[in-house]
């Protein structure tokens, strides 16, 4: 039996933009665009109704931004993934979205393929980052207080590289539970709560290297 396609919402105060993106998933039986929001407040209302598996969102809209909806996504406890696409990447746009609870943080210029291996990751919870956001994190280098383990940073960096648990226990020749072990480890280290989080402070503090 074939997989459900995933379930698309895209959220962007632009018409044209809006049309492009539907586009570059028309006839691509692994994922379905169930609406299309012009704004946060519409997204959210979306978002209940229909109960996407990923949002795509962009963050400067009229009525409610993008930020400010991720987090009334997250109040209300809703299922659906939120990756941020958007022309942005500076630091009060970065840092806001992911500690809102973004799972990933996609700019506009993105290739169709990059961008549909990062709405397929998120639907799995795994974390997406463009180069170019993760360069920026990097610019705020911070030394973590309890420093990771070489076993640690192995497992950071095959995560943000996209890979799932039981990938990495594979490439690392250890058990999906001890990777499950270290990555409550590191996000205790880094005071975060999920994968994307730990990505995203690591990128902060120059704990992965560029790329």
């Amino acid at each position: 039996m074939p997989e459900a396609p995933v379930r698309l919402l895209i959220a962007d105060d632009h018409p044209i933009v809006r049309d492009g993106i539907r586009g570059m998933f028309a006839g691509d039986p692994g994922f379905e665009v169930v609406a299309e929001a012009g704004d946060g407040a519409q997204a959210v209302d979306l978002a209940r109704a229909l109960d996407p598996d990923v949002i795509l969102m962009d963050l400067r809209m009229p009525r409610m931004d993008g930020v400010t909806a991720i987090r009334e996504l997250a109040r209300l406890g809703l299922k659906a993934r939120v990756l941020v696409l958007t022309t942005y990447d500076t630091d009060s746009d970065v840092l806001p979205a992911i500690e809102a609870g973004a799972t990933g943080y996609l700019l506009k210029d993105a290739l169709r393929e990059e961008l549909a291996r990062a709405v397929a990751a998120a639907a799995r919870g795994e974390a997406a980052l463009s180069p170019s956001v993760a360069t920026r994190l990097l610019g705020q280098v911070r030394a973590p207080a309890d420093p990771l383990s070489g076993r640690e940073l192995e497992i950071l960096d095959l995560i943000a590289q996209g890979t799932t648990n039981r990938e990495a226990a594979a490439r690392l020749f250890i058990s999906e539970a001890t990777v499950k072990t270290h990555l409550l480890h590191i996000y205790a280290k880094l005071g975060v709560n999920d994968r994307a989080s730990a990505v995203a402070a690591a990128f902060q503090r120059g704990l992965l290297p560029r790329g």
